[in-house]
């Protein structure tokens, strides 16, 4: 693998993390007037028609029995659970703790692949998961005075997509990325129209809500691709590390979009879980050199 090739996946990966925070915060002003439940929908069936669209291009069935086999079935719930989770969270709490907690999603995919996949985990890979947890309760604070229940939508979020990475680990070749995408977006249509239950009619979106919407159906397809294109260029263990640049976006966006504040201990939960989850690929990066 060339250095430049490192480089290119890195700036890859940045550009991708980059588009990821700004996609989160389209949704969170789109929350001023619109309903979650009908965003979900709107992103949902925007998404499943890109994702379709290019899986068809490739010559790929998109509407299959793969839809029925269980990993695919496993992921699918996942990316239900994980996406409005983590949605609500954006939309209900600041887009900076949000998404802090959302950064202990591969500690929690390292966990279950420890209970689930048999997936030989060391000493110091399950202090550095455990530190990482710790970091999300003192962002959360669960019990003090600056705790927000919505805040645990956000874990909700966490448990879900760590669902969808380990289903996807199980997932035949034959199921192209695409089609999972397609999927993937497709599964969170019917999550938001029953969220609409429970928030009261749609809306017709105006012109800066359609401009909006337009814009997060083109940074989250570009952003998704960026991020495939970062694994395929570069290293996996260079360029990985430089997921948690999403957070460092989001709380930029967080302070000058939306006036957030960054108090003590959402910056000191954030950077325990950064550190422990840079840590554990450390250290699996070790484990896969000593095979």
């Amino acid at each position: 693998m060339k250095y430049s090739d490192n480089m290119v996946g890195i700036m890859l990966m940045l550009g991708a993390m980059a588009m990821f925070a700004v996609e989160d915060a389209f949704i969170k002003k789109l929350a001023g007037g619109m309903g979650t439940g009908q965003i979900l929908v709107i992103i949902g069936a925007g998404g499943f028609a890109v994702f379709a669209l290019i899986a068809k291009r490739q010559g790929r069935q998109v509407i299959s029995r793969d839809l029925l086999l269980g990993p695919v079935l496993l992921r699918n719930f996942g990316e239900i659970l994980g996406t409005s989770g983590y949605v609500l969270a954006v939309v209900l709490t600041p887009l900076s703790s949000a998404s802090a907690i959302l950064q202990a999603t591969p500690l929690a995919v390292a966990l279950g692949a420890a209970l689930f996949l048999k997936q030989a985990v060391g000493w110091r890979r399950w202090v550095a998961i455990g530190a990482g947890f710790i970091g999300v309760l003192i962002v959360i604070r669960p019990g003090l005075e600056g705790f927000q229940p919505a805040s645990l939508f956000a874990v909700q979020g966490v448990i879900g997509l760590s669902i969808r990475d380990l289903a996807t680990r199980a997932m035949p070749g034959r199921v192209s990325s695409m089609v999972l995408s397609a999927y993937g977006f497709g599964v969170v249509v019917p999550a938001g129209l029953i969220i609409m239950l429970f928030e009261g009619p749609a809306v017709m979106p105006d012109g800066p809500q359609s401009a909006l919407i337009a814009a997060a159906l083109i940074v989250g397809p570009v952003g998704y691709y960026m991020i495939v294109a970062a694994m395929r260029v570069g290293e996996v263990a260079v360029v990985t590390p430089y997921r948690y640049v999403r957070l460092v976006f989001a709380m930029i966006i967080g302070v000058l979009a939306f006036g957030e504040v960054l108090d003590f201990y959402t910056i000191l939960g954030a950077s325990i879980i950064i550190g422990s989850g840079l840590f554990t690929i450390y250290r699996e990066r070790l484990a896969r050199k000593a095979l």
